[in-house]
């Protein structure tokens, strides 16, 4: 019953409100006030402050700058060999596997349109049908930059209004159509081995979705979905390298991978297994 009642009243919440003053308060540098809440954060989440560069609490001007802290270099090598991607996130898998068409599996009983989750353009989702994905929870302890698992150039960006839920085990269980309803950030890469596409999913209290390339996408971004488009030739091209870093969220969500058919194989990985950034997440085939 408890359970239930957490999920029927976020349908009545007003998630973008509420998201938006807890990003205003995330942004703000309140002194003693922005580390008490830094100090209780950690204690509530036993976040591990010795991965981070700055350890101390009183280090961060804002909770945002905690919370999108930057890890102690070295501490995720990202697998080195060319035919291997690396995770691009610390958190957990929700699930993964291979889209069956243009459906895409969430939770027992329930699946969504990939056609949907990357912003109904039948032509952005085409190169996805019958491939594969995978889809990572982070959770308020892990770090929250996003980080390349292969070498690619951005072709497309996308925005895509919608709800925000939350995207924690429960909610994915029991929300129908959950990563495709929720606000997101659709980014699409050219490979040389197919598409790759990440999708950042927003959340109830996710402050703000940001990219490398284009810095704050969401808040605000209207209601209507918008697409950027990019060259892939010459020194305008966005490149990016295997773990570089490509976005970051301030207050935690997830990250759904996709990639073209025949294109990977996992590593054995099940629903719940904790990824670490850079650690083996798929072998290509060719």
């Amino acid at each position: 019953m408890i359970n239930w009642l957490k999920v029927r009243l976020q349908y009545v919440l007003p998630k973008h409100l509420l998201s938006r003053l807890v990003g205003t308060l995330a942004a703000a540098k309140a002194g003693r006030l922005t580390t008490a809440l830094i100090k209780a954060f950690i204690k509530q989440y036993r976040v591990d402050m010795s991965e981070a560069v700055l350890s101390d609490p009183e280090d961060y001007a804002t909770f945002n700058d905690f919370f999108t802290r930057e890890l102690r270099p070295g501490l995720r090598p990202f697998v080195e060999d060319d035919k291997q991607l690396g995770y691009p996130v610390d958190g957990t898998v929700s699930q993964l596997g291979p889209i069956d068409q243009d459906r895409v599996f969430q939770a027992k009983g329930h699946d969504y349109s990939l056609t949907t989750l990357l912003g109904g353009n039948p032509d952005i989702a085409a190169p996805f049908i019958g491939g594969e994905f995978a889809t990572i929870y982070l959770s308020p302890r892990d770090y929250h930059r996003i980080h390349m698992p292969m070498d690619a150039v951005l072709t497309d960006m996308l925005y895509v209004p919608g709800e925000l839920f939350s995207v924690n085990p429960l909610t994915t269980e029991n929300v129908p159509g959950l990563f495709a309803r929720n606000e997101r950030v659709v980014c699409v890469f050219d490979t040389a081995h197919g598409k790759m596409a990440m999708v950042l999913v927003g959340a109830t209290i996710v402050a703000s979705i940001e990219t490398v390339w284009a810095g704050t996408v969401t808040p605000p971004a209207g209601q209507n979905v918008q697409h950027w488009r990019y060259p892939t030739e010459g020194e305008h091209a966005i490149r990016l390298n295997k773990g570089d870093e490509m976005g970051r969220f301030k207050l935690g969500s997830t990250v759904v991978a996709c990639f073209a058919p025949d294109m990977l194989a996992f590593d054995g990985q099940q629903a719940g297994d904790v990824t670490r950034l850079g650690e083996l997440f798929a072998t290509l085939k060719a």
